[in-house]
């Protein structure tokens, strides 16, 4: 797999770190990380598309996120610094397409990710009009052989794969635009169930646990999460040795599997990624 330079993505926006973006050792965290990769998707200009919008010549539809990914790579921060997010579409489909995205601050990579979305109205997703496909290929990046992200198997939709489960009640600020639980709202619950499962394992009780969040995920949207609404995240260890832990993920409402997740982060402190 070939990498990429930064100047291989056509669009890149600055984005200002805020308090909220910190984690814990006062660095972003990778939820924060998250977020700017939304911001800089939102903020992208895809004028073609926005025309024929704007004229009435495609719609009503939703966008939809069914995937995505960030990883931490580097400390960034603090409050009030800026960092550049750079933006490129690494595939685009009949009804579907991919971003690929990379964060860099003080000239390094910090912060990578992605995501794959789908354009949808109440009979399903949408054959992306020609104006958009022509918008999205100037933004094309080079071939690097990169996989497409694989399907998860039949055993992660199934409760008895998970061997720890963390309660979660959905929240009134959860819920966005489309009348669901926002993704990123989602990659928190994930977030709040390894802390929850390390916790646990470390028998801290009550106390605050230790600061082991994990540095990357890769997630992947199966239903809607839904206001109100009870649900239960499903954590197993997959993998384990003395550097980093392999989570396996998923969302549930009763027997209902709505989402899924890999994460990969620390087994004990650490001041920086």
């Amino acid at each position: 797999m070939t990498p990429l330079d930064d100047g291989d993505f056509r669009a890149q926006v600055d984005v200002r770190v805020r308090q909220a973006d910190l984690g814990r050792d006062g660095s972003a965290s990778t939820i924060g990380m998250a977020r700017w990769l939304e911001d800089a998707r939102i903020r992208l200009r895809l004028p073609g598309f926005e025309r024929l919008v704007a004229s009435g010549g495609f719609g009503p539809f939703a966008i939809l996120l069914v995937g995505q990914q960030v990883e931490r790579l580097g400390p960034a921060g603090p409050t009030g610094a800026r960092v550049q997010v750079h933006t490129g579409i690494r595939r685009v489909g009949r009804s579907s397409f991919t971003f690929e995205q990379v964060i860099v601050a003080g000239g390094k990579r910090v912060g990578a990710g992605g995501a794959s979305v789908v354009l949808a109205d109440k009979s399903g997703p949408l054959q992306l009009p020609a104006e958009l496909i022509a918008d999205l290929t100037e933004l094309q990046l080079p071939d690097t052989g990169s996989p497409a992200a694989a399907r998860p198997g039949p055993e992660r939709l199934r409760r008895e794969h998970y061997s720890y489960w963390a309660p979660l009640r959905s929240r009134i600020g959860d819920v966005d635009s489309n009348q669901h639980v926002n993704f990123n709202a989602l990659a928190t619950w994930y977030d709040e169930a390894v802390a929850a499962f390390t916790a646990h394992a470390a028998g801290t009780g009550a106390a605050v646990p230790p600061d082991l969040a994990p540095w990357s995920y890769r997630i992947q949207y199966l239903g809607e999460v839904t206001y109100p609404g009870d649900y239960e995240i499903g954590l197993t260890v997959r993998a384990a040795d003395t550097e980093s832990a392999h989570y396996e993920l998923g969302v549930f409402r009763e027997d209902t599997c709505l989402g899924v997740a890999e994460a990969v982060g620390p087994v004990a402190p650490r001041a920086h990624r």
